[in-house]
């Protein structure tokens, strides 16, 4: 592989927590580098450096450009964007010898700087000169980092290019092209988008599909001008220029089965010097694939509803109600942990449901008539419409149930969880991103059935289905953590793994001080994400068309989504 080529490595993400704003693309190019090499240019990479727990490690690098004083790299690094942490990075030059050794001695450094993402960001384009060792200017040196957000309602498009008749320009054998395509910016600026690999010796190369993002082909603006330039390739770094078209995403679109779209590949100084000069070859989009990728708020402006349902654990471990120590103990001048919790939870998710009626249900009573055991049942005792008017008519209806009932045991949960994913499962034939599903479940303590539990999530995997379990009170939660699989991949007692992450786990102790709006940030921080992943898993789009590719995007909820 030539070492132009390496710019189609793939995109590197930098990991962090949940509470992930954004991914961001970087782009670097540089300027007036120092030249370390006697015969040729320096042959120049900049390597990407982050800082964690005050340590300096390599995420990624760019490709090599031989023989190049001025650089404009092709490779994108992908990193994660966290508002509230100080992201340090460091961006090293070094000149290249050999199969991308980075040299130990002093004169392979051409330079380097350290900033924040959050700086790169704010900028949007950073320009900084290029230091050497102990604060000294590399002369005249500086690098570029462009900063671009990749917004949820983004994609990608997957091009295949080709060329035929192309312009020779070796004496003894034919050129080697590759392709440029650069994006014109609204200042007139050019950004380099994709560089192909180079083909060998042929005048009509078929070079190897590839895929950009939508946002960095044409910052999503279809009518964006984009500069496509062949060049025959120079392994001094002279490559000789064959010709250039225009051409935008709208244009590339009009491609369609059996057809193809072509540009004549022209050479402005020949066109004007020669009368029946015509083009130094055509290039040819022979194929085009559009790949969209949606978001939580594609999803939910399709129309999409969220069902809430509430789980209450009305367990002797929680204490008589009637005594002011018991979990359940109805306060009159302030709600008790198990309200707090439903409250801060259905109060956001109330605003995704259209009807504003949810199931509430309770396990671990012996409830009327018969007062037998029930691990789910209605708190409002009509087992044909467990539905309550608001969060305020479930809050009523747990009210008026504690009277009426007797606390009990075991904590079995598995039977609540069965129950909503049979009826997320609906007929097995829902094909559409319609509905989805968020159980909450409201625990004093480790659940009994802790084999059947993990089988039934295994289970409620597959389904459109969100599990929040928030633990209430002063017990040891600690055995709660494996259903929660941030730590690793929850099974079921068979071995079968969960074929997506879908409980979230918390300690309301942990959000005692915080308001309850931090709670709730916390427990559905992750839903976005998941509905997501289970809508693209199962490759259902939203059920309204999607809007304009130049439409700007809101922010789901008020959390903080992924991607």
């Amino acid at each position: 592989m030539n070492d132009i080529q390496e710019a189609t490595s793939p995109a590197t993400s930098l990991s962090g927590p949940a509470t992930c704003v954004s991914k961001v693309e970087l782009r670097v190019s540089c300027k007036a580098l120092l030249d370390r090499d006697t015969l040729n240019k320096s042959d120049p990479c900049v390597i990407l450096m982050v800082q964690t727990n005050g340590q300096w490690t390599e995420l990624d690098r760019t490709e090599v450009i031989k023989s190049n004083l001025h650089p404009v790299f092709a490779k994108v690094f992908s990193l994660d964007y966290y508002f509230e942490e100080v992201q340090k990075l460091r961006f090293e030059v070094y000149d290249i010898h050999g199969t991308h050794s980075i040299g130990t001695r002093d004169d392979d450094f051409l330079g380097g700087v350290e900033c924040t993402l959050g700086q790169i960001v704010a900028q949007k384009k950073m320009v900084k000169p290029l230091l050497l060792k102990y604060g000294k200017y590399a002369g005249k040196s500086t690098i570029t980092v462009h900063a671009e957000e990749i917004s949820g309602n983004n994609g990608y498009v997957e091009f295949s290019f080709c060329a035929k008749k192309l312009d020779d320009k070796d004496l003894f054998s034919k050129s080697d092209p590759f392709l440029e395509i650069y994006r014109i910016n609204d200042d007139e600026t050019e950004q380099l988008v994709h560089r192909t690999e180079v083909i060998k010796n042929n005048l009509n190369p078929v070079w190897e599909p590839f895929k950009v993002s939508l946002i960095s082909l044409c910052s999503c603006d279809e009518d964006r001008k984009l500069k496509c330039l062949v060049w025959d390739y120079d392994s001094r770094g002279k490559h000789d220029f064959i010709g250039e078209f225009y051409a935008t995403f709208r244009e590339m679109q009009k491609i369609s089965s059996g057809n193809k779209v072509t540009w004549d590949c022209v050479n402005p100084k020949y066109k004007q010097k020669k009368r029946n000069y015509k083009n130094s070859g055509v290039v040819i989009l022979s194929d085009l694939k559009l790949h969209r990728v949606y978001s939580f708020l594609d999803y939910i402006m399709g129309g999409c509803q969220i069902h809430f349902t509430v789980a209450i654990d009305f367990t002797a471990s929680n204490g008589d109600p009637r005594n002011s120590c018991s979990l359940h103990y109805i306060n009159p001048y302030q709600p008790n942990e198990y309200l707090k919790a439903l409250i801060a939870v259905g109060e956001i998710c109330q605003d995704y449901d259209s009807d504003k009626r949810f199931s509430a249900l309770g396990f671990g009573a012996r409830i009327p008539p018969n007062y037998e055991v029930s691990h789910d049942f209605a708190i409002n005792f009509n087992p044909e419409d467990d539905e309550c008017e608001g969060i305020q008519g479930v809050v009523e209806a747990y009210q008026n149930c504690l009277p009426k009932i007797q606390l009990y045991g075991p904590t079995n949960v598995s039977p609540i969880i069965n129950r909503i994913a049979k009826l997320a499962a609906g007929d097995g034939n829902i094909k559409d991103a319609s509905r989805y599903h968020i159980l909450l479940i409201l625990t004093d303590g480790v659940v009994t059935d802790m084999a059947d539990t993990r089988e039934a999530i295994v289970r409620a995997s597959y389904q459109p289905l969100s599990i929040i379990i928030v633990g209430v009170g002063n017990a040891d939660f600690t055995d709660m953590q494996i259903l929660d699989g941030d730590d690793g991949v929850l099974r079921s007692p068979k071995g079968e793994p969960v074929l997506r992450d879908i409980v979230q786990f918390v300690p309301f102790r942990d959000f005692k001080t915080a308001s309850p709006a931090a709670l709730a940030k916390c427990v559905l921080a992750e839903v976005p994400k998941q509905v997501v992943e289970y809508y693209s898993h199962k490759a259902i789009s939203p059920m309204c068309p999607m809007r304009d590719l130049s439409t700007p995007i809101l922010s789901p909820l008020a959390t903080t989504p992924t991607e």
